[in-house]
């Protein structure tokens, strides 16, 4: 079982117990029980982890990394000629988040 979420900053912050009505949260705990994501899940996850500063494979909130490594895949991206590296929950989600036309997506083990 994989941990709701890990602190990732130096300062004091709230206790991770004031994030439980968060949207990571919640779907990172239904993950650790067993629980399976619904397509709007999966969009938006793939477009948070998208949108993310900090890191490619999870969620940062309040101060906590919430780890979605586990659901998460690596894809390589051709679009206009050019190559980009994402992480999705699938490819239809990151069709979803992605703009303009796409040339080729494909899967990394």
């Amino acid at each position: 079982m994989t941990q709701i979420a890990i602190k990732f900053v130096q300062w004091e912050v709230p206790a991770l117990v004031t994030l439980q009505n968060s949207r990571a949260y919640i779907l990172r705990e239904s993950l650790n029980n067993g629980g399976k994501l619904s397509r709007e899940d999966k969009n938006w996850l793939t477009r948070e982890v998208r949108n993310g500063t900090y890191f490619n494979k999870g969620i940062a909130l309040g101060g906590y990394y919430f780890d979605f490594s586990d659901v998460l895949k690596r894809y390589f991206v051709k679009q206009y000629g050019h190559i980009s590296e994402y992480y999705a929950v699938d490819k239809t989600a990151l069709r979803s988040v992605l703009y303009g036309r796409i040339e080729d997506i494909v899967e990394l083990n």
